[in-house]
């Protein structure tokens, strides 16, 4: 299944707006997604809880996507728009955005239709998961 990846135009034109660089929050949404990360990390793996951790693991990228945006002067209204954003300034991270998007595909699906995501999934990506979060917190860099 291909997961296509919204137009940065359309984003632009319906979800984007340009918002004033606030350190304090883009700190406070990294810390928060590190802390969600910490709680993953301790968590015993069970076959009833996959869902829910990569579900985490998608929220926590969700968040650093949200504070790339903010140290970039941008907001976004759509989810979608976030690993666009991504793709359109990374391109070399083609790889990378698409299972950000797969992520998403099935967090909607547990969320909207109580759908479990499958133990293969997690277990295949999950060290791409941890790589793509160390990856866009060094991208964000140091919020001075």
């Amino acid at each position: 299944m291909k997961y296509d990846i919204m137009n940065w135009n359309e984003c632009t034109k319906k979800f984007i707006r340009k918002v004033e660089v606030d350190k304090e929050r883009i700190k406070s949404i990294i810390k928060k997604a590190m802390q969600r990360l910490q709680r993953i990390r301790e968590t015993i793996i069970k076959e009833e809880n996959i869902s829910f951790i990569v579900e985490d693991y998608y929220e926590i990228i969700k968040e650093l996507l949200i504070s790339y945006l903010l140290k970039n002067g941008l907001r976004s209204k759509n989810h979608q728009c976030l690993i666009s954003y991504f793709y359109k300034e990374r391109p070399e991270y083609e790889q990378e955005v698409y299972l950000i998007s797969q992520m998403s595909y099935f967090r909607n699906r547990l969320e909207y239709y109580g759908e479990n995501i499958p133990r293969e999934f997690y277990e295949k990506n999950r060290d791409d998961f941890e790589r793509i979060i160390t990856l866009i917190k060094a991208l964000i860099g140091d919020i001075d």
